[in-house]
């Protein structure tokens, strides 16, 4: 971890400004009727997860290129995940994927305990090949052709959630990459139908407090079709499988053209939204940085959820998920963190009521402009003073490079060789 008393020293060093600015901000929102305190109070009460093998270095289908001072086991992600909390506050809980984080219940908790962690969703993964595993996912998972590998996917994922109760964590995330990749290959009924009792058979060793997550992605790895392609078969899934499954959305895994924030709109309404894996894209399943292409969709997002969130039972689960190729892994997912938090303090300042008068006046750019109004607003400040008032730093960024902590990490850790191609 980071010493308290450096974190203190740099924010004596900028709390002057970050007053002054907060109070400018403050006159302006008060002239729209909003209390600024009342917002950062929000602000500083919201957290989204962080994956666990987002602090390790990604990399693309042909190459990766590991940085200094990876994490070599679960122990060092949890480290890695702490700084980010420390610095930012927006971070509370941790994202398991099994097999890779798979180690003694009891030490990974009183590990994430000492650093004022707790722990997200379950994730399994059927969608490579394990050392020792009887049967090969080449071709598919939980919709394989073969009853053998079907149940090995599922006594795999039944694990992640026996584990996962055993961490305090309340949900299981399945995402598969099964498909095809030419066309004739696969029967695309009965594919589906195998994937749907593989699922059910999984949803019924849920505890009866947990929810299960399926997650639909348009390609890759496989390129011709996959099974669970878009909203509309998440939805059909969710619908078959019973209350408890709900569908993920990441933010990634749909066409450059999908009004992604509609779909929010749509799951909402059928009470199936389970919850969010935020990043960015430019041409497909990216991975980028949340916030770092489109942050304009990431506010229509949260436009979306703050409308929402007085509903009753609504409770999605937010969570980054990203892949840092040529990036600082602990910097990319700060950076992310504070700019999920930003789209949120953007949509909370949206005036609802002028927007849904324009909006049954048929007023197409005076809405428009309400949404942008709120969109334009720099909120830096509110950020910067949740961060305060929580012992964090006011810029996590300089206070981490200031930190050293990159340097120590590297100089004790093992060194990672070069790899292959692969995300992770």
């Amino acid at each position: 971890m980071i010493e308290k008393m450096m974190i203190a020293e740099q924010n004596a060093a900028s709390e002057a400004t970050l007053q002054r600015d907060y109070g400018a901000l403050g006159e302006v929102l008060d002239r729209r009727g909003i209390a600024i305190d009342d917002i950062c109070q929000k602000v500083a009460a919201y957290g989204v997860a962080v994956p666990s093998w987002g602090v390790g270095t990604g990399g693309t289908r042909f190459a990766r290129f590991p940085g200094a001072g990876e994490p070599a086991t679960i122990f060092d992600k949890l480290d890695d995940c702490g700084v980010i909390h420390q610095l930012t506050g927006a971070t509370p809980r941790v994202s398991l994927h099994i097999p890779w984080d798979d180690a003694d219940p009891a030490d990974l908790i009183e590990a994430a305990k000492a650093l004022g962690l707790g722990f997200d969703a379950m994730n399994s993964n059927t969608f490579q090949d394990q050392a020792g595993q009887a049967h090969s996912y080449k071709y598919g998972s939980l919709s394989h052709t073969s009853a053998a590998v079907r149940d090995q996917a599922v006594a795999h994922n039944l694990r992640c959630i026996e584990l996962g109760e055993k961490l305090g964590a309340k949900a299981l995330t399945i995402w598969v990459g099964d498909g095809s990749n030419f066309p004739g290959q696969a029967h695309f009924t009965k594919q589906f139908e195998r994937y749907l009792d593989s699922a059910r058979q999984i949803y019924a060793g849920l505890p009866d407090d947990w929810r299960l997550f399926t997650e639909h992605k348009i390609f890759e790895p496989a390129f011709y079709s996959t099974v669970v392609q878009d909203w509309g078969t998440n939805y059909m899934i969710a619908q078959e499988l019973g209350p408890k499954a709900a569908c993920l959305v990441d933010l990634g895994h749909h066409a450059p053209t999908v009004n992604i924030e509609m779909i929010v709109s749509r799951l909402i309404h059928a009470g199936k939204l389970g919850g969010f894996h935020f990043n960015d894209s430019k041409y497909g399943d990216d991975d980028l940085d949340t916030g770092s292409i489109d942050p304009y969709r990431l506010f229509l997002v949260f436009n979306e959820l703050v409308d929402a969130e007085n509903t009753e039972g609504f409770d999605p689960a937010h969570m980054l998920d990203q892949s840092h190729n040529v990036t600082d892994p602990i910097e990319s997912l700060m950076n992310s963190a504070m700019e999920v938090q930003r789209a949120y303090a953007q949509a909370l300042i949206v005036d609802r009521a002028a927007l849904g008068g324009f909006q049954e006046d048929n007023d197409a750019l005076m809405a428009s402009e309400t949404l942008k109004t709120a969109f334009r607003t720099d909120v830096t400040p509110i950020l910067q003073m949740a961060r305060l008032r929580k012992g964090c730093a006011i810029n996590p960024l300089s206070s981490y490079r200031l930190s050293g902590y990159r340097d120590r990490v590297a100089a004790s850790r093992p060194a990672s060789s070069a790899g292959g191609g692969g995300i992770v």
